[in-house]
């Protein structure tokens, strides 16, 4: 009798979707350690410092209604080489840039791919491990902490030695690199596509007929969920460094806090997908999270510069929201179509909701020379993204929601 072997056929659809995954906040986590140091050489402020941070949260949501389309008329696979084609383009020119509209637009370029590459992982994941789904989606996770952490840890000490333009345009190379794999399954995609058991075709990317994500109230729980927790993160990646030098830190110093901030995501990343997938109610996984958020919050407040690195740790910890909001898309749905389409709605919708983080945060930080409203604003935040992830932890699937009442007369 022969063992079976899962993962044989699958090795390099794997790597393409933890290459792929590495790259999806390299632009953001490289480019905020430096903003100060950019800013004086292109002669722009914390106004235009607040827009470069609320970009990737509109950059991801135009992608999340952008994304599903093109998937149907290009297929996963290649969509996810053109995704990475332009996260590198953006990257490269972000680095010769000579004025402020230019690298607003060269960050907008490498964020489109990335944001479509948050809108396709999902469903690759879905078609090509769906009976590995907790696995693949704590290997993704992982991988993409790990892009969010090492730009953070490198861009300052890199800009030091080689200046902020290389340390800027270095993140090609992951980019290029993550589109090879694809490059291959998509010249032997009949085979590749195809599962462990080699006589089951996957299912169609394209949902049915009738179909409306919108009516679907387990949508805009995950909007909640997934919204919240990002508009949160980047309220935290645009302005940890700021924060930190409030306190007393040195500029590389608060950059390495918010590489800090992206290694504690490390943990949740590896653990959250895993345990989620096992339990019967995932909710049970947030109230240890709010804990660390509150504590987070609470030290940079009350005593920022006494134990930055555990502020940092307790506030990554915090995160796990966010691979617990990933892994659902799939935990709630039954089909690619349904992944793929509750990917595209929650990016769009949650992204764009997410874009008030950074914005609303710097502003009220400059309105109040302090970070206690910031915070209070914050917390309000947290209050909506419990909501969603009670809501969206109740046993349901998308199919069976999304075509509004008609589908359940009842």
């Amino acid at each position: 009798m022969t063992t079976p072997t899962p993962w044989r056929g699958r090795l390099l659809v794997l790597a393409g979707v933890a290459l792929v995954a590495f790259n999806l906040r390299t632009a953001i986590t490289s480019l905020t350690p430096l903003l100060e140091l950019v800013g004086r050489d292109l002669g722009f402020g914390s106004t235009a410092g607040a827009v470069l941070g609320m970009l990737p949260t509109a950059a991801f949501a135009l992608l999340g209604i952008a994304t599903p389309p093109l998937v149907h008329r290009l297929g996963l696979e290649r969509t996810v080489v053109l995704a990475m084609g332009l996260a590198a383009m953006g990257l490269l020119v972000r680095g010769l840039v000579d004025g402020t509209g230019g690298l607003m637009l060269a960050s907008a370029v490498a964020l489109a791919g990335m944001g479509i590459g948050n809108v396709v992982l999902p469903p690759l994941v879905k078609r090509y491990f769906f009976d590995r789904v907790g696995t693949v989606s704590s290997v993704y996770i992982t991988s993409m902490q790990l892009g969010t952490m090492a730009p953070a840890f490198v861009a300052v000490p890199l800009a030091m030695a080689m200046g902020w333009r290389v340390s800027l345009a270095a993140w090609v190379v992951p980019a290029v690199l993550a589109a090879l794999p694809w490059r291959w399954v998509n010249r032997r995609r009949d085979v590749a596509a195809r599962g462990p058991d080699s006589t089951v075709l996957l299912p169609r990317v394209r949902p049915p007929a009738g179909a409306r994500v919108w009516r679907a109230p387990l949508a805009w729980s995950m909007v909640a969920l997934l919204g919240m927790t990002s508009l949160v993160t980047y309220a935290l990646f645009t302005w940890i460094p700021r924060w930190m030098t409030d306190a007393g830190l040195g500029p590389a110093a608060a950059g390495a806090m918010l590489g800090v901030y992206s290694m504690a995501g490390l943990v949740t990343s590896l653990a959250v997908p895993v345990l989620a997938a096992r339990l019967r109610q995932p909710f049970r996984l947030l109230p240890p999270m709010l804990a660390c958020y509150a504590a987070g919050f609470a030290g940079l407040l009350w005593a920022p510069a006494a134990a930055p690195v555990l502020w940092a740790v307790l506030l990554g910890l915090a995160g796990g929201s966010f691979p617990l909001s990933l892994t659902l898309i799939n935990m709630r749905t039954r089909t690619p179509a349904g992944s793929a389409s509750l990917s595209g709605f929650m990016h769009a919708v949650g992204y764009l909701l997410a874009c008030a983080g950074p914005l609303v945060v710097g502003w009220l930080r400059d309105a109040t020379g302090g970070w206690d409203l910031p915070v209070a604003f914050l917390a309000g935040c947290l209050v909506a993204l419990t909501w969603g992830a009670w809501s969206s932890c109740r046993p349901r699937q998308l199919e069976d929601e999304w075509h509004g009442r008609a589908a359940n007369p009842g």
